[in-house]
């Protein structure tokens, strides 16, 4: 199995009963499930319950308890309300008897109106930047040998930073950060696939751009960092195999909490999607 089908089966859940849906976990390394991994897995076990063609446009995450990498997690969807244009859905994920997330999405029906949008930066091109994962090879001396082969193993996802959050510090000049992805396969057509990997995609590094402000590592190991919620707003239709720059910056950091917004734009400068975050962001004293 290639490691992208490794991602797309991640992503096909398994039907227990009507609204009950079972899911598996991929380890990347950091001992515990990864937030964008419940993030789309729950999308996806919503998405299964709207039978009309109505896609996601705004999706919100709790994320409650750590996951357990060696449980699956079973996620249950309920249905407020199925109107004329717009679809309601709650999903909660439980593992252990125990609620570890929830999540809360619109589905809307496509149609016409108003429209304007940001303006995206002007960013070196992705072929011009090395990938994260070939930097992380080159440097994994930085990492503790238990997460090294987690972190070194091949990617779905090819990740491209103009300046990496794994850097050895963050730099004090800078609020935020620029990232290209993509899938490094052709992937299906279905919009939902697109949409829970960008949900996947949107969770990886993102709270550690709080980080820049500030001469703290994400390495330091007196960090703790964990996302508290999540939150994903789809504007319009895109690819995820084809390059995306998602663009970072975080307003504010206070009481232990870091904030991190982010848009997400095509290569031709169309914005679809907007993300924002609020994690905990915590200094242990040494």
């Amino acid at each position: 199995m290639s490691i992208v089908a490794d991602l797309l089966s991640l992503l096909e859940l398994e039907k227990l009963e009507v609204n009950i849906y079972r899911g598996r976990n991929r380890d990347l390394g950091t001992g515990r499930v990864f937030g964008g991994q419940v993030f789309a897995q729950a999308l996806v076990a919503a998405r299964r319950t709207v039978d009309e063609p109505r896609e996601a446009h705004s999706v919100h995450g709790y994320f409650l308890r750590p996951g357990d990498l060696k449980a699956p997690i079973v996620f249950f969807v309920d249905r407020p309300r199925d109107g004329g244009s717009f679809t309601s859905r709650r999903v909660t994920a439980i593992q252990h008897g125990e609620a570890i997330f929830h999540l809360s999405a619109s589905f809307h029906l496509q149609e016409s109106g108003l429209d304007h949008q940001s303006t995206m930066p002007d960013v070196p091109a992705p072929e011009s930047l090395t990938p994260e994962l070939d930097q992380i090879r080159e440097g994994m001396e930085r990492f503790p040998p238990e997460l090294r082969t987690a972190i070194t193993q091949d990617r779905p996802i090819d990740f491209r930073a103009t300046t990496s959050h794994l850097a050895q510090h963050g730099p004090t000049s800078e609020q935020g950060r620029s990232v290209w992805f993509r899938v490094v396969e052709r992937l299906p057509d279905e919009p939902i696939v697109h949409q829970a990997i960008l949900a996947y995609a949107s969770d990886y590094g993102f709270l550690p751009t709080a980080l820049f402000p500030h001469d703290v590592s994400y390495l330091d190991p007196r960090l703790q960092l964990a996302s508290i919620d999540h939150t994903v707003w789809m504007h319009r239709p895109f690819r995820a195999d084809e390059w995306l720059l998602y663009v970072m910056d975080t307003p504010s950091a206070a009481g232990a909490r870091g904030f991190v917004r982010g848009q997400v734009f095509t290569r031709n400068g169309v914005l679809v999607a907007s993300v924002a975050q609020e994690g905990l962001v915590r200094l242990r004293e040494g």
